[in-house]
């Protein structure tokens, strides 16, 4: 069963690389994951001055809205994550785990002149 999965998971690798599909899903997610972290200070900014601007025209008597923070948050959440994906799929597709020596193996001398 391991051993079927494995398998399965070594031809899943070798077709996302050889149609460049892994290539294409890696781009977009470290894409997606770069413009999300710079809409970071934008996008909370941008609703900040659109509830600012709502609030001068309707509510005198209330609070101003303060600075949504907990959007930035998730923003940054959904960054981190997306950027985290795609280092792991990019680790995963194009570079192999390395073959680690036997450590009982004592290396191999050298022929010096």
């Amino acid at each position: 069963m391991l051993e079927q999965l494995k398998t399965a998971l070594a031809n899943m690798r070798t077709a996302l690389v050889d149609s460049f599909v892994g290539a294409i899903a890696v781009g977009w997610l470290f894409a997606d994951g770069i413009a999300r972290f710079v809409s970071i200070l934008t996008e909370p900014f941008q609703r900040w001055l659109a509830q600012r601007q709502f609030w001068n025209a309707n509510h005198y008597s209330s609070a101003a809205p303060g600075y949504p923070f907990p959007d930035a948050l998730s923003i940054l959440l959904t960054s981190v994550l997306l950027l985290l994906i795609a280092y792991g799929l990019l680790r995963w597709l194009y570079y192999p785990p390395t073959e680690k020596q036997d450590q009982e193996q004592p290396p191999e001398p050298e022929h010096g002149a």
